[in-house]
C-alpha cells in the first residue's frame, strides 16, 4: 500500500513539473497571464477609486446631517 502512494507522488511530481515547464514556455499562456494580471490591476484601481468616491460621499452626507441637526 505505501509503495503505491509513493509511486503516485512521483508520478504527480513528474506530471506537475512537465505541466509547469510547458506553461512557462508557452507564449500563449504568457500572453494570457499578462492580460489577466493587467485586468486584475485595472479592476483593483477602479475599486480603490470607487471606495474613495464613496468615502467622500459619506463625508459629505455626514456634514449635511450635522448641518440639519444644528437647525
Amino acid at each position: 500500500m505505501a509503495g503505491g502512494n509513493f509511486m503516485g507522488r512521483i508520478i504527480s511530481y513528474v506530471v506537475n513539473e512537465l505541466v509547469v515547464e510547458g506553461l512557462a514556455n508557452s507564449p500563449a499562456f504568457q500572453r494570457f497571464a499578462v492580460r489577466t494580471s493587467k485586468a486584475i490591476q485595472d479592476a483593483s484601481a477602479k475599486a480603490t477609486q470607487a471606495r474613495e468616491q464613496i468615502l467622500e460621499q459619506l463625508k459629505d452626507a455626514a456634514k449635511d446631517v450635522d448641518a440639519f441637526k444644528r437647525r
